[in-house]
């Protein structure tokens, strides 16, 4: 009961577009699902969800033809199988520093023969027990990203790109800058270098991904490569709207005179 259309996508060849989802909203997921979007990141690491809530998003993303990936506050075992037995189309691993790690989160997220993932056959994901070969198809469908996000995680990224099953490296230039010592300058030369680094490596042998806010970034991107592209957030986009709504109020504002 899972829909797993973004890791086909990418396979094939396609760029896949999404957007993090901040709040426990299955309206505003309903209305990235109008609006086209292919998956959706619910945001476990920085929202406040419960496993319920995430449940029912995954639902609304199947309702309304998207994917939905879940990005674990982190690595822990039970936190990868709670949001991939309710169906999750894949998971997006936070706060990782090595490939040992990742090979970590890989074992946890797959089956036997390709991981060790704990048996539940009665789960959501599986129908409830009613799909026969759920094991083999959530091993060739789970999507499994990880968040390259440190230097130590840059340093790694020639070994990234030898280990089977991890489908996508999602540069995040936020935490990248953090580590390296600019916080906040994405756009410093040693996160650039980082960046670029990462995307060349990477090119032709694992999917790309990365946050973008604006049209040239998305462009950029796409230009090199990148097919995994989340467009900032809800919170972030409503921000957006509500802002530029203000704006026109603005003439309008009484500024102590009489109107």
């Amino acid at each position: 009961m899972f829909h797993s259309a973004v890791k086909r996508k990418l396979d094939a060849g396609e760029t896949v577009f999404g957007s993090f989802l901040k709040v426990d909203a299955p309206s505003i997921a309903e209305l990235y699902g109008l609006a086209g979007f292919d998956f959706l990141i619910v945001d476990a690491e920085h929202g406040c969800f419960t496993h319920g809530q995430i449940e029912n998003l995954i639902r609304t993303c199947e309702r309304m033809g998207m994917s939905s990936v879940i990005r674990t506050p982190d690595a822990q075992e039970a936190n990868i199988l709670h949001v991939l037995d309710s169906g999750a189309s894949g998971i997006q691993v936070p706060s990782l520093k090595s490939a040992a790690e990742v090979r970590e989160v890989i074992n946890k997220a797959k089956y036997w023969p390709v991981g060790e993932r704990g048996s539940a056959r009665a789960c959501r994901a599986a129908g409830y027990g009613t799909v026969p070969d759920y094991e083999t198809r959530a091993n060739a469908e789970t999507l499994v990203a990880v968040h390259i996000e440190n230097k130590e995680m840059v340093e790694e990224v020639e070994t990234l790109c030898a280990i089977d099953a991890l489908d996508v490296l999602f540069i995040g230039p936020g935490d990248l800058s953090q580590s390296l010592g600019h916080p906040g300058n994405a756009g410093h030369p040693d996160v650039v270098a980082a960046i670029d680094r990462v995307i060349e490596v990477a090119a032709g042998r694992k999917h790309i991904g990365t946050v973008v806010g604006n049209a040239a970034q998305l462009e950029a991107y796409v230009a090199r490569g990148v097919r995994y592209i989340a467009w900032l957030s809800d919170l972030g986009m409503i921000r957006g709207a509500l802002n530029a709504a203000a704006a026109h109020f603005v003439p309008y504002r009484q500024t102590g005179e009489s109107l």
